[in-house]
């Protein structure tokens, strides 16, 4: 990085951390490198009441150390951090991530153009576990933000860079709502975007995934600290963008394992003939077939048949959420009693 961008753009790295020794002594020290070569100038760990070594080790390695008072979450550990940062430019990086070499001077160039607000990336194509949960996982994350729209309509923050004054403009993330690690970075995009902030999405900019994803965890994420979440807000705001996973295509994609699913409800239960339901699944390949195809090109064909399969489970309990969000909010939340000042 030459001197002029590097005296241009301070970036700061926040990293929340809550009982994450195990992926610390992997995803520092690449940042500790950039510390070494002047790319960033600062690094900071926020322990967000770990019960581990998370600290000490995020000492040892060389990372500047903010703990919360006792556990706060994840938006809040990161508003914590950006208090202490003295860079215009924050980079928030999750504890589970390992950046590329290369991802502080996409950040640096990226932000030489004074329009550009907020920068984000993806997760990259080669995650560290290698169980089929954790690969699908990663992989249809990594597929979304590569197809995504450059001029993006929200904010990630596992690996995603904005400038400082844009961010305590917009009040940073919200700590009140979101305890959990799920949607805090979407919301926070929204708002950016609609204070008149631009958000990029920078499909070279990459880390390596840590985290081992099994059927619990991943259900239970996926579900409800993002799906009925974002739903939430999506009906809230009525803010539904034809961008990343929800989409136009997707949300076709999404009715199609619906229709499905209830063809082979119908079948199972002789209503309608097993043809229906067979026909159907002859289709999926083919309305999904450029994810079936990346797919197949990372993992080869068994894999992409069965993670394109585990793609409609996705689609019905994301329409699922929807469709509960939507209860909540035009059926029961209306009916709910209106407490007295």
């Amino acid at each position: 990085m030459d001197e002029e961008t590097a005296r241009t753009h301070l970036i700061s790295v926040v990293m929340p951390v809550f009982d994450g020794e195990k992926f610390l002594q992997l995803s520092l020290p690449a940042l500790i490198k950039m510390l070494e070569r002047g790319e960033i100038i600062e690094v900071f760990v926020v322990d967000d009441g770990s019960h581990d070594r998370s600290a000490r080790i995020a000492a040892d390695l060389g990372a500047r150390i903010i703990r919360t008072e006792g556990r706060k979450g994840v938006a809040a550990a990161r508003n914590l951090g950006v208090e202490y940062a003295t860079g215009d430019i924050i980079w928030f990086v999750d504890a589970d991530v390992v950046v590329h070499e290369d991802a502080a001077r996409i950040i640096s160039n990226n932000f030489s153009n004074p329009e550009v607000t907020a920068v984000f990336g993806s997760y990259d194509d080669s995650p560290l576990e290698q169980n089929f949960l954790s690969q699908y996982k990663n992989l249809v994350h990594h597929y979304y933000h590569q197809q995504g729209s450059r001029k993006a309509s929200t904010f990630w923050a596992r690996c995603g860079a904005v400038r400082k004054e844009s961010f305590q403009d917009v009040g940073g993330f919200d700590a009140e709502m979101y305890k959990l690690p799920g949607i805090e970075d979407i919301e926070l995009g929204y708002r950016l975007r609609a204070a008149g902030y631009n958000i990029r999405l920078a499909p070279e900019l990459q880390g390596q995934h840590l985290k081992l994803w099994h059927a619990w965890n991943l259900l239970h994420t996926d579900i409800f600290q993002r799906a009925i979440p974002w739903s939430r807000l999506i009906l809230e705001r009525s803010m539904i963008v034809n961008d990343l996973n929800i989409g136009v295509s997707e949300r076709w994609r999404a009715a199609l394992a619906g229709i499905l699913a209830l063809g082979l409800l119908g079948a199972a239960i002789r209503l309608v003939p097993w043809s229906l339901p067979a026909g159907l699944l002859l289709l999926v390949p083919v309305a999904n077939w450029p994810l079936f195809r990346f797919f197949r090109q990372r993992k080869g064909s068994l894999f992409a048949i069965a993670a394109t399969l585990y793609h409609q489970v996705y689609y019905l309990y994301s329409l699922g959420a929807f469709a509960w969000a939507w209860i909540e909010t035009t059926v029961l939340k209306p009916r709910m009693p209106v407490k007295a000042p």
